[in-house]
């Protein structure tokens, strides 16, 4: 038997996972959970990166010897380190407001031709912006990714996984390597970026284990997670965020793509993901901090015996900050003020659902690939409702499952680079078909 551990970082926890690999099947084992608790401080979002390399580091004492270690998290954020390679102040939140009037000289055509992504104001161009000038940006000497940052932490090695680079804003799309073009016209020293680096390199040693470069992108790893036969799927990433689209040779660029604000973010194996970002879970798992932290299953039991009421573009800028989600919901509804939680649930997973509709369809029609079925990974795929709500709207099957599609998603390409198992990405996705459970909803309509 063969074991790695994939160090998983999300959005509110961390934890770390063991695959064990034995005649063609993989077993995974929750080693280590910790919380991923942002702190806010002088007014400024930050995430609390000493405490998750803290968790990470009991995680792997206490997985006991392993082959490798991978490592993904979330995209865009980063940490600046000095000359010296010390870390200066811990990385900001996506969701603080530091980004929200920063504008580019650059017009938005001219960045989706470089870069291929979706405008998001969070973006790592977009807080590198915001930061220049600060005491902090003028010392830095190197910008690392959050899961580049804790590799070089451990091994020493400075470098930028390529999944997780595409997300900046400032790779370009087709090279697979920084834009020369877009970091003279940010003012950017060349420097700060570090080293292109592939799925499926070793980045260094870590106490005699290699530590491997997986999809260090949380998606990238859910895509290879993806438990598809063949090429006509489409995938939904379901989590704090919905990431829905389909798996494509190479990036789409048209005019068209851009409007309906889809991205090309880079995949393993050279794969670009084309997938538009939907705000997903995250309105529900606000109003659930409001109601006291209610039990899921019987929340969504008593929702789905409610009746259709409203959908709401929950993509809307307004639910993207944490705290009154309930107040900005039921407004933005028109429900009433004391709407009961089974029924803001209910209009929740409703426009959740109608969001995945509209961006597996704009998905098909833009890149030119049918799908025929829908592949929901994740959290989400824990909902029943939300995946029979997503399987009616879609018209389609909805395949939900793995949960853990990230974790084993990093897992197998650790395992590839070992030589523990051989082949493509469909080779890949092989082992998971025989192993993990998958269950069917098929559209019965409202």
């Amino acid at each position: 038997m063969t074991s790695f551990a994939a160090v998983d970082l999300g959005a509110s926890s961390g934890r770390v996972m063991v695959g064990d690999f034995a005649g063609g099947a993989v077993t995974l084992t929750e080693t280590h959970r910790f919380a991923n608790e942002p702190v806010r401080i002088g007014g400024t979002l930050h995430w609390d990166i000493l405490g998750l390399y803290r968790g990470v580091l009991e995680g792997l004492a206490q997985a006991g010897p392993v082959d490798s270690i991978g490592i993904d998290s979330w995209a865009v954020d980063y940490g600046l380190l000095d000359a010296s390679g010390a870390l200066l102040g811990n990385p900001v939140h996506y969701r603080d407001g530091r980004t929200d009037s920063v504008r580019l000289d650059l017009g938005d055509e001219k960045l989706y031709e470089i870069t291929g992504l979706q405008k998001l104001p969070f973006n790592t161009i977009y807080q590198l912006a915001a930061a220049r000038g600060t005491p902090q940006f003028e010392a830095a000497q190197q910008m690392l990714l959050i899961p580049d940052l804790l590799a070089y932490w451990l091994t020493g090695e400075i470098g930028a996984e390529y999944t997780n680079a595409s997300t900046t804003g400032l790779l370009d799309v087709r090279t697979r390597d920084w834009s020369a073009p877009l970091i003279a016209e940010l003012g950017l020293r060349p420097s700060l970026l570090p080293p292109v680096r592939s799925p499926g390199s070793v980045i260094g040693d870590f106490r005699g284990t290699s530590v491997v470069a997986v999809g260090s992108h949380d998606t990238a790893s859910a895509v290879v997670g993806v438990p598809a036969a063949g090429e006509h799927f489409a995938y939904i990433s379901c989590g704090t965020w919905s990431l829905v689209g389909v798996e494509l040779p190479g990036p789409v660029l048209s005019a068209e793509s851009r409007a309906a604000n889809f991205t090309n973010e880079g995949g393993v194996d050279c794969t670009i993901r084309y997938l538009r970002n939907v705000m997903g879970l995250w309105p529900l798992q606000e109003c659930m901090r409001e109601w006291g932290s209610p039990d899921i299953t019987e929340l969504l039991r008593r929702a789905s015996r409610e009746p259709f009421t409203a959908v709401v573009d929950l993509d809307d800028p307004v639910f993207l900050p944490p705290g009154d989600m309930v107040r900005r919901l039921t407004k933005a509804a028109g429900l009433p003020v004391d709407a009961s939680p089974a029924v803001l649930t209910r209009c929740i997973v409703d426009s959740l659902a109608s969001a995945h509709r509209k961006a597996v369809e704009q998905a098909q029609e833009l890149s030119g690939r049918h799908v025929d079925a829908v592949h929901i990974v994740g959290g989400g795929a824990r909902n029943e409702l939300l995946c029979q709500l997503t399987a009616d709207a879609c018209g389609l099957p909805v395949l939900a499952g793995p949960v853990e599609a990230t974790a084993l998603g990093n897992l197998l390409v650790q395992a590839r680079t070992a030589g523990v198992i051989g082949g493509d990405l469909a080779a890949l996705r092989s082992v998971l078909r025989d192993t993990q459970r998958v269950i069917r909803y098929d559209p019965v309509g409202r």
